[in-house]
Parts: structure tokens; sequence; C-alpha cells
């Protein structure tokens, strides 16, 4: 039986609402996309996750450490992307875009954010109140001409080779290890030691690797880095040291019974997961994709590691 006209208005009707549904959400889609990817949030959202893995390998109970380093990761990175934002724009033109529409409300959420976090350090003691501020100090320190002029040319962190990706490494190494800590008022142990040395190799890895993707902007800005110094090829090979270093590091700790093969299994598989995506250094265009992923390396590493301990 053949469709009434009326029908056939009401199906054309309703295919035409649909898509413009589909339409409207892919717009929306996509900006929240942008606003998580560019703002930070999802540093914050890993940073989170790294604390979760940090209390589960040195057996820490629930606290509030996650949350006040995940404002705290959003405050730094965001202020680091409103200071660079004019040397973004040749490297990553659609973040610098967001930065220079969103400017005045990234300040504002980036100062929020950190206030929240400080105001919660303090449950923790003075020595959570420290630690919560040691990465905006860091962070202040490397991106900024934090020395006055006295006639004497200071070079900021960030232009000093490997002292500026080791300096990144160090602050998130101290915060993801001691924060927790601080807060379940425990003391250190070697557990703690392996675990600040993983995440000093890890977050190393992770700052140096999406430098391969900014080589013009920090030749522009006289920063130095790796893929500037020992080229492409050179940086590929300097991370599969930092990776299997790190590797190394976790063999020994289940070898001398610091850290249980469960917690082994799942940092070893994230480590395995990172030196797949170092192997793409220079056999890639898409550095912005290889960057996020490896940051989420994390991400795996949180799910194994939390099945394993919940089995």
């Amino acid at each position: 039986m053949n469709e009434s006209p009326h029908q056939s208005v009401e199906t054309d009707g309703t295919a035409t609402w649909g898509e413009e549904v589909v339409e409207q959400m892919t717009v929306y889609g996509e900006r929240a996309g942008d606003a998580l990817l560019y703002s930070s949030a999802y540093l914050a959202v890993i940073a989170a996750v790294e604390l979760a893995i940090v209390m589960m390998l040195l057996g820490i109970q629930s606290n509030p450490a996650p949350v006040v380093v995940a404002f705290v990761t959003f405050s730094v990175y965001a202020y680091d992307r409103l200071v660079d934002v004019e040397t973004d724009e040749i490297s990553n033109p659609r973040q610098a875009a967001f930065i220079r529409r969103h400017r005045d409300i990234l300040y504002l959420m980036a100062s929020v954010c950190y206030g929240l976090a400080v105001a919660l350090s303090v449950l923790g003691g003075p020595f959570a109140l420290a630690i919560t501020l040691l990465p905006g100090m860091f962070g202040v320190l490397y991106a900024s001409d934090w020395v006055p002029n006295v006639g004497v040319r200071f070079a900021r962190f960030k232009d000093v080779l490997v002292v500026n990706t080791a300096v990144v490494a160090f602050a998130w190494a101290v915060t993801l290890t001691f924060l927790p800590l601080a807060f379940a008022g425990e003391s250190f142990t070697p557990a703690t030691g392996i675990v600040f040395c993983y995440f000093f190799l890890r977050s190393f890895v992770d700052t140096e690797l999406p430098n391969v993707g900014d080589v013009e902007s920090d030749r522009a800005s006289d920063v130095s880095t790796l893929p500037l110094t020992l080229g492409i090829r050179g940086t590929r090979y300097a991370l599969y040291g930092v990776d299997l270093a790190s590797l190394g590091l976790v063999v020994y700790a289940v070898d001398a019974g610091v850290l249980p093969l469960s917690a082994a299994v799942a940092l070893g598989l994230g480590i395995l997961y990172s030196l797949s995506l170092v192997s793409r250094i220079g056999r890639t265009e898409d550095y912005e994709v290889l960057s996020l992923a490896s940051e989420c390396e994390y991400l795996l590493v949180g799910v194994v590691l939390g099945v394993l301990v919940f089995i």
C-alpha cells in the first residue's frame, strides 16, 4: 500500500529533525572535546589516575590527594598554555586559538582550582600544603623570566637542555609520590623510593615526547630540547633508554621484594605500551595524537592494576 502524502511529509520531517539533532550533538561534542583537550582538563583526570596508582602501589587508604592533584595539574598546565600561546601558534594553532578565545575564563578557572587545591591541602597538614605549592612554584621557575634584570641574562629552566624536562619530571614525581603520604601521615619506605623513581622516569618521557612535534616553535623561542639537539632519531633512542631504565627499575623492585608481581605486570605493560609509541617517533606526522596516547599510559596501568588488585 502506498503511503499517503501526509505520512511522507512526517517521515521527511522526522529525518530532518534527526539530522539536526546529530549535527548539534556533533558540534557540541567537538566543542567539549576541544575544551577537554586544549584547556588541559584531560591532564587533570590523568593526574588523578596517577595518584590512584600510587595509592594502590603503596597501600594508602583513600584521601583527598587525587582531587588536589587534579586541581593543581589543571592550574599549572592552563597557566603554561596561557604563557606560551604565541609560540604554540606555530606547532599547535588550534590550541593557541582556543586559549586566546577563552583566555579570561582560563585564568579565572586556573586561579580558582589552585585556590581549592591549597585549601584542601591544609587538611593534610603543612607537608601536604608545601607539596601542593611545589608544582606552581616550579611552573613559574620553568616558564617565566623569574630573575629580575640585573645586567646578566638568566635563562628560564624551560630554555636549558635536559634541565627543562628534569625539572618538570622531578616536580610531578615529588607531588605524585609524597602528597598521598602526607595526607595519610605515613613515612618513607623503599617502595616509596621505587615509586618516586618510576614516576620521574615516566614523566621525563611524557614531557620530552611532545617536544618532537614542537621543534619549529622551540627553535623560534630558543628552547633547547632533545629533538633540537639529538635530532628525531637520537631522541627516539634516548627515550628508548629511559623506558628500558623504567623497566629495569620495575624488575629490580620485584626481585628485591619491594613491589608485588601484580604491580610489576601493570607497570610493565604500561612501559611496553610506551615503547611502542616511542618507536613511532620519526615515523608519523601526527605528534599531537602520539603525545595524547603517551599520556594515556596511566589509564592502561590504572585499569590493569585495579583489576589485578581486586581479583
